[in-house]
């Protein structure tokens, strides 16, 4: 079998192999696991060092930057949920080139949550096409050059309850949408071209509260998961692993048909997946997040027999860990980082780096970045001795995942996104307006 780098590197040729194809396509990047592959990523930085640009982004939005030839890509939303918007900035000035609105939303539900928005879903990017999502507010495929909205879908049903979070992946000639709320629980599989469904398929979660018209009974939240699928060609078939509330599932994203399931206790997932040294890394989610690894190969219900370790210690809720040869690194909400053996779930340190934490790790340059929801960004070298490389902050925190084109950081706090890169690598490129742009309206 392939190795699992071999694996992932083939995904993400497949994803950006035409001229111009994008640098971050998606939420956690090309290999979809938060891997980037630039070798001079600046290791220091501030308001006032190696800050390339810097836009004011508005309203409220915790989509992760998307990064094609010439723009970044991100969606906003107004607090109360109404207005949805897209927003693409061009890669090298800085400057706004779209501020659309997309849809409006007569009654938004309640997010009931400070973690949340009603624009948390990123954007996913091919080669002359961006697609947007906001759960079932709304979905639109956007030309990448003019930014004509070439289709919209706003009929997918699903009640998120506390917002979508889900971003969509793309697989071959299709855009694929993990929708788990309180109502509804389905993947749906729409034609990229056109927007129209070619499959939909329903999770076979067993709940077993439910009244005698299959209707909820209590506890919205134990049906609810925030997660974005997981692709991968393992021993010649192509899986695509989708956690949601209660259970873990594989699936064929060609047809949407089941291959195997993992039952747990767990609800409202939200970290991504990982796939490494023939496990899967699966984050179970809510009430006590655990991580389970799962071997590869499996068919059918394999709850007690695919299950290589588990553990329920300084797991997060909300960020993705990355994994670094045989070991795995993590953060937990409170700022507790640790690093595990991947093949056997041991724990090789764990050390408190404060903050709070939701934006997923990143790793590049041979050093891992941890952005927390304060502004500071702690930098490590991935070793099993525990090293702080570096502390850096700015203004406000993050709760999006950065993106990685070339050497810069494309990073999102709470109120702009910035292009961080080494001053004498910036100079380099062509000359741009540097400083604040905005999106305010």
């Amino acid at each position: 079998m392939l190795s699992t780098t071999t694996l992932l590197l083939c995904l993400a040729a497949a994803r950006s192999a035409a001229p111009g194809g994008p640098a971050w396509p998606e939420y956690r990047g090309p290999r979809q696991d938060g891997y980037a592959a630039a070798t001079r990523l600046p290791l220091e930085w501030s308001e006032a060092k190696n800050v390339r640009w810097k836009t004011a982004m508005h309203d409220r939005g915790w989509s992760s930057p998307v990064v094609s030839e010439r723009k970044v890509w991100l969606t906003t939303a107004t607090e109360d949920g109404k207005e949805l918007f897209v927003i693409a900035v061009d890669r090298e000035s800085g400057e706004v080139l779209l501020d659309r609105k997309l849809f409006d939303v007569e009654s938004p539900r309640p997010l009931g949550n400070d973690v949340n928005t009603y624009a948390s879903p990123s954007p996913v990017l091919e080669p002359g096409r961006v697609y947007v999502h906001f759960g079932s507010d709304g979905t639109a495929c956007l030309d990448e050059s003019s930014s004509e909205v070439l289709w919209q879908r706003r009929d997918l049903p699903c009640d998120h309850f506390r917002g979508a979070a889900s971003s969509p992946v793309i697989f071959e000639n299709l855009l694929i949408l993990q929708m788990d709320g309180v109502d509804f629980q389905y993947l749906a599989a729409l034609e990229k071209t056109t927007g129209k469904t070619v499959w939909k398929k329903d999770r076979s979660t067993v709940f077993g509260d439910l009244d005698a018209d299959g209707r909820p009974i209590a506890g919205g939240d134990f049906r609810k998961a925030y997660n974005t699928p997981f692709i991968a060609r393992l021993d010649g078939q192509t899986e695509m692993v989708s956690p949601g509330a209660k259970a873990v599932f594989s699936y064929d994203p060609r047809d949407g048909s089941e291959i195997w399931t993992v039952r747990y206790p767990g609800h409202s997932s939200a970290s991504r997946t990982l796939l490494g040294r023939g496990l899967w890394f699966v984050n179970t989610g809510y009430t006590r997040a655990e991580l389970w690894a799962i071997r590869t190969g499996g068919r059918g219900d394999i709850t007690g027999s695919h299950v290589a370790w588990k553990t329920a210690r300084n797991v997060p809720n909300r960020s993705s860990p990355v994994l670094v040869g045989a070991r795995l690194y993590m953060v937990d909400d409170g700022g507790i980082a640790s690093c595990l053996d991947a093949e056997t779930g041991r724990e090789v340190w764990r050390e408190r780096i404060g903050g709070r934490y939701s934006s997923c790790l990143l790793y590049g340059a041979g050093r891992i970045h941890f952005f927390s929801e304060e502004g500071e960004t702690v930098i490590i070298r991935p070793t099993d001795r525990f090293e702080v490389l570096a502390r850096n902050r700015l203004d406000a925190g993050c709760l999006a995942s950065p993106g990685v084109a070339g050497d810069a950081l494309f990073v999102r706090t709470k109120t702009h996104l910035y292009r961080i890169e080494e001053a004498q690598a910036a100079s380099a490129l062509p000359s741009a307006a540097a400083g604040e742009t905005s999106t305010s309206r």
